[in-house]
């Protein structure tokens, strides 16, 4: 229930509003006005409202100025006809002799307002009838405007499921249309492993017929060397021959040696030919029956790295080859790694030791190095000094670090060795699938506690 008063601060505000607008139309017509109200009246009277208002509606606690301003209010302002409807003619020579009416069809803030200020017999209760009415249009105003957003509201998730299923049914349609490629893409790997197979089986038949032209040509040499020494000692026999016939004719001795010579010559140029045109080895050695032993025991046994199946994502030595790699890129998931390495100090601490720890293994490698810190929940950034070769970046507020290292990670183009240093399992997931190579944060912190 409404309680009437008389006191212009404890009036609701729009009722307050329209007693200040009524008074400031008509403040030069009061008469005497106390010295707040004097150079507020001298305003246009737009302004007086404006920039008075607060001295007005404090000055109408003083009964006289009122009723000097309801006088003038009721003669003067756009409210005289709804004076005279609402207080009725005059039924003697004093105006506050008036029967109040009761109004409902106008504006209760102008009725209330009107009231207030003229307080003629009887106006509370209508006063707060007017009251009354204003509580329920300001209620109907609200419905009215909650109605109105709750159609709106209704009118947006409307267009916000058609938008959603005209997604879904695009993303059907690139999911349809993925999975072809994806057989597609599929069916071409397996030709061209196929493919590849027959060039390594072509290749294997090339390299063994090579191998037997070459040994055929080795026996063929052999073969021409020793038809060349039985030709020698041919030669060496038929010059002993002709020594010990001195009596034989000159002529005919001469005319073989020649012969002889002359073929001798033809096989030896014919068989150095036939090295040379082959490519063939010179004769090895004999070896020695020690270093036949020890060619044995170099022959025995399946051929295989020392560190074979000892290496894996916590490893450092495999993190230290990964980032030796050609044009290699390493990115380090900041406080992911100096939690679990130096978790007992300051998160300052953390990131220096890091840093600066960070900063031999770069050098010795060689590799693109970004080390990422978290500072979705901080507006400020602190100053680190990093050390050559080593970029330190910080997330932009609401945002975390392992969305800044998937989206470098989605950046680098496709067959560089990209390896991100994390042990977050959600982060490794994605950045695999982009494919980066993870390793966890303790082999890092291997590297950095040699």
């Amino acid at each position: 229930m409404t309680t009437t008063s008389t006191d212009p601060a404890a009036l609701p505000e729009p009722l307050r509003a329209r007693v200040v607008q009524l008074s400031a139309q008509v403040l030069p017509d009061v008469g005497v006005l106390p010295p707040p109200l004097r150079k507020v009246a001298t305003f246009a009277p737009q302004r007086r409202a404006r920039l008075g208002g607060g001295q007005i509606a404090a000055a109408l606690g003083d009964d006289d100025l009122r009723d000097r301003v309801a006088t003038q209010v009721v003669a003067r302002s756009d409210l005289g006809g709804l004076a005279t409807e609402l207080l009725g003619p005059a039924t003697g020579d004093d105006e506050q002799e008036r029967e109040v009416r009761d109004l409902p069809l106008h504006d209760p803030v102008d009725v209330a307002a009107l009231l207030w200020l003229v307080r003629p017999p009887g106006w509370e209760a209508a006063y707060d009838a007017a009251l009354a009415r204003l509580d329920e249009v300001r209620d109907a105003a609200v419905a009215a405007e909650d109605a109105e957003a709750r159609r709106a509201l209704e009118r947006r998730v409307a267009v916000l499921e058609d938008e959603l299923a005209r997604q879904r049914v695009e993303a059907r349609e690139q999911h349809d249309a993925l999975r072809a490629e994806n057989t597609s893409l599929r069916r071409k790997v397996g030709e061209a492993r196929a493919a590849g197979r027959g060039a390594d089986e072509a290749r294997e038949r090339a390299l063994e017929e090579q191998r037997q032209a070459q040994e055929r040509a080795t026996a063929a040499a052999s073969a021409a060397e020793g038809e060349v020494r039985r030709l020698r000692r041919q030669v060496e026999e038929l010059q002993a021959q002709v020594a010990t016939r001195r009596g034989g004719a000159r002529a005919e001795r001469e005319d073989a040696t020649v012969r002889t010579r002359l073929l001798l010559d033809t096989l030896v140029a014919s068989a150095q030919g036939l090295q040379r045109e082959l490519g063939l080895p010179a004769a090895p050695e004999t070896a020695t029956p020690g270093e036949r032993h020890e060619a044995s025991l170099v022959a025995t046994g399946t051929r295989t790295t020392s560190a074979a199946g000892a290496l894996g994502t916590g490893s450092p030595a495999l993190l230290e080859q990964l980032i030796a790699m050609p044009r290699a890129r390493l990115i380090v998931d900041g406080y992911n790694v100096t939690k679990q390495t130096w978790g007992g100090s300051s998160l300052e601490v953390q990131r220096l030791r890091l840093v600066n720890g960070i900063a031999p293994v770069v050098a010795r490698s060689g590799a693109e190095t970004t080390v990422v810190f978290d500072a979705a929940s901080s507006p400020t950034r602190p100053v680190i000094t990093a050390p050559r070769g080593v970029r330190v970046a910080f997330s932009p507020e609401h945002v975390i670090a392992d969305d800044v290292i998937r989206d470098l990670v989605n950046l680098e183009p496709t067959g560089r060795m990209v390896v991100v240093v994390t042990s977050d399992q959600a982060l490794a997931r994605d950045v695999r699938r982009a494919g980066a190579t993870v390793m966890d944060a303790v082999a890092l912190a291997g590297l950095l506690t040699r």
